[in-house]
Order: C-alpha cells, then structure tokens, then sequence
C-alpha cells in the first residue's frame, strides 16, 4: 500500500514540477540553453544585425554566436538575409508568441473593443500588458489614415515614456510602482519625456485623478497618445487601452473627447473581463 501511496506521489510530481521547484539555483539552469535564449531575446530586439555587431553587443565569440544562431535558424526562431548579411527575428518566434496570445482571453476580448474604438475615434487603438519593467503591446487596430501610429504585437516601449505605461504605473499597486520605477533609468527621447522620477510621480497622480494619461510627445516627436487602464476581476490593473496619432489630429482641442472614448472603451473591456475599475488611490 505504501508503495502504490508513493508512487502516485511521485506520478503526481513528474505531470509538474520536480519537488524542489521552487529551487532557483544554478543548478536548475541549463546554461547553454540560457545562453542562447539571451541570444534570442537581444535579437529580438534589433532591425537586422551582423554576426560580427551582434559580437561585440553581447561580449561573445563568433564561432559560439553562429553554433547558437544555426540552431535557431533551424527551428524558424530565426533567420539569415543572405543578400545584406544580416540576422533576423524568424517567423517561428511569431507562431509562438501567437500561440502565447491564444492563452489568454484578454486580446480576444480585447477586439472589438479596439476596433469600436479605432472607428469612433479615427485613430490607431492599441491594447498593452506590463512585461519586464516596458510596455508588451499585444494587439491593435490601425486607422485607415495615411499617416497613422504604428506598433506591432510584440513590440516593447518604456514604461515611462508611454502612455498605456503611465497608465499602468498609476494604477498598480503603489509598492509595485516604486520598484519598478527605482531599477528603471527613465531613459530621455525627447524634450519632453519625463526622466525626473519627482516630475514623473506628478504626473501619475494627476492620471490617477483624471483616470486616463497622455504621452505627449514623450517617445516620438509629432505623435500624441491617450490611454486608459483595464482591470480585472481583483481590481487589479492588466492592460491599458489607448488611440494614438499625429499631433496634427490628436491636438490639445480634442483631447477630452478622445479621453472620454478611450475610458469608455477600458471600461467595457474591464466588463467584458468581469472586473470593476478600481477607484484612484490618494
């Protein structure tokens, strides 16, 4: 009997995690693996790099980088322009992250409200998560204007610099706020990106108040963003929701009635999610 007890004990474990998973030690961590999964995500982040830039960006050897690159290169993570000599993201990093998307029922429900919101407003709708300290977006629906905002799911933006940034900021927990904001550098885009963290705590109340935010040109110059943040069911901020555009539509005038379409516009998200907006903390 106690010999069936553990081994159904132990059946239990192998469906999971080993009995130490809580165990974050080195000695859980497959380096080679490691290696090329930072490999992986520094790429991700470039237009198209060389062997030799990628090199000296990472501080390891061509031989190593190439062994590391091949063996992506054959799973479709990524992939090689012959023509320019240049390393890509692949399509196969698009399929999982697809794969990733399908988990949740945050983008699916997120669809139709982004799209009633790009047709009222006449803007590019964006739906964004809090990921590693930037802003994931992870859907949108772009405008049929000529000159319109642009970023593809899975493109990361800096908290601070961002309007659904702010707008997560303001609304998460307030502990929450302050690590991150510590181990950020509030790195400076333009003029009027906010990089003093005092100026930048401002700011944050003023949104908590109004309940929406407003990246004024802070990443880009000439493109103006609103923002508001969705909540689920614990009341906890999971996603902002925002139009962005050009200043030469979004202008000064029309920010109040764009603001009110964007909270709207969280708002039925946050039902769609079975949450409640979260009234602002003082």
């Amino acid at each position: 009997m106690d010999e069936m007890k553990m081994d159904r004990n132990a059946s239990r474990r192998a469906r999971g995690r080993p009995r130490a998973w809580d165990d974050k030690s080195s000695q859980n961590t497959i380096k080679s693996l490691d290696r090329a999964m930072a490999v992986f995500e520094h790429l991700s982040t470039q237009s198209g790099v060389s062997l030799s830039a990628l090199s000296e960006q990472l501080g390891e050897s061509t031989a190593t980088l190439y062994r590391i690159l091949f063996t992506l290169e054959t799973r479709g993570l990524v992939e090689f322009d012959q023509a320019q000599q240049l390393w890509h993201i692949g399509p196969g990093a698009f399929i999982i992250g697809a794969r990733f998307l399908r988990r949740t029922s945050l983008v699916e429900r997120a669809r139709p409200v982004l799209r009633k919101l790009m047709e009222e407003t006449g803007e590019t709708a964006n739906l964004g998560v809090e990921k590693s300290s930037n802003v994931l977006f992870v859907s949108q629906v772009e405008t049929h204007a000529n000159i319109r905002a642009f970023f593809p799911p899975g493109t990361l933006s800096p908290l601070h610099a961002s309007g659904i940034g702010k707008a997560l900021l303001a609304f998460m927990e307030e502990a929450q706020c302050d690590r991150i904001l510590k181990r950020s550098s509030l790195e400076r885009f333009t003029e009027h990106t906010l990089c003093d963290p005092a100026a930048l705590k401002d700011d944050l109340e003023k949104i908590r108040a109004r309940g929406y935010s407003i990246d004024g040109e802070e990443k880009n110059l000439g493109m103006r963003c609103i923002a508001a943040p969705v909540f689920d069911n614990y009341g906890e901020v999971v996603a902002g929701l925002s139009v962005s555009g050009p200043t030469s539509r979004v202008s000064a005038d029309k920010i109040d009635a764009l603001a009110a379409s964007v909270k709207e516009a969280a708002k039925a998200l946050t039902t769609a999610l079975g949450g409640e907006v979260t009234q602002p903390r003082t």
